[in-house]
């Protein structure tokens, strides 16, 4: 009877992603919170500018879902598709997949992104987006690794720093699997 009740215990904070195990790290509640604060600040400062935000798939589909619930303000929503990361490893190479259709010439422009870590992709977007000449550009992130920065970005919006370990659930993956848990789980050492 013990041995079952602690393999229930460990079950409700281990996950099994794959061939990988991840211990709970960041729950579904402070997630939640972090997001209305984050929505709240960019009601605050984008009241009257009519922001587009361009989430960026696939990891940032649940924030992205999540962030606009509590977004008051006219604005509109689109999606750009991106991929950097092979299986645990981020690759610093930008493949886009499926591109912006909307005109953001002299737009506000709010990058939605589910992690910031060593910055090399969400800068070649921000790059990208840049030529498209917005009147302003900022970039919100539910995850950030500072130790792990490698390409300077200015950071408005953050919800958690994280250590560099890496991450799985709430659209984050690995290896495709694993973006449909509630919570932020953490690999396991």
């Amino acid at each position: 009877m013990v041995d079952l009740l602690r393999a229930f215990l460990l079950a409700e904070i281990n996950m099994r992603v794959k061939d990988k195990e991840f211990k709970k790290f960041i729950k579904k509640k402070a997630i939640q919170k972090k997001v209305k604060k984050l929505a709240s600040r960019i009601n605050e400062d984008y009241k009257d500018k009519n922001p587009l935000f361009i989430g960026i798939l696939n990891g940032a589909f649940m924030f992205a879902s999540d962030l606009m619930k509590e977004v008051d303000i006219p604005s509109e929503i689109s999606f750009i598709r991106v991929k950097s990361y092979d299986k645990t490893d981020s690759t610093g190479k930008m493949k886009k997949i499926l591109g912006l259709e909307e005109t953001i010439k002299g737009r506000h422009i709010i990058v939605i992104e589910d992690i910031v870590d060593t910055g090399f992709t969400i800068a070649e977007i921000m790059d990208e987006i840049k030529s498209g000449e917005p009147q302003t550009l900022e970039i919100v992130t539910v995850l950030f690794k500072p130790n792990a920065l490698k390409k300077e970005l200015p950071l408005k919006y953050v919800g958690f720093e994280i250590p560099n370990e890496f991450v799985v659930g709430y659209g984050l993956d690995y290896d495709g699997y694993g973006r449909n848990l509630k919570d932020i789980y953490q690999i396991k050492d």
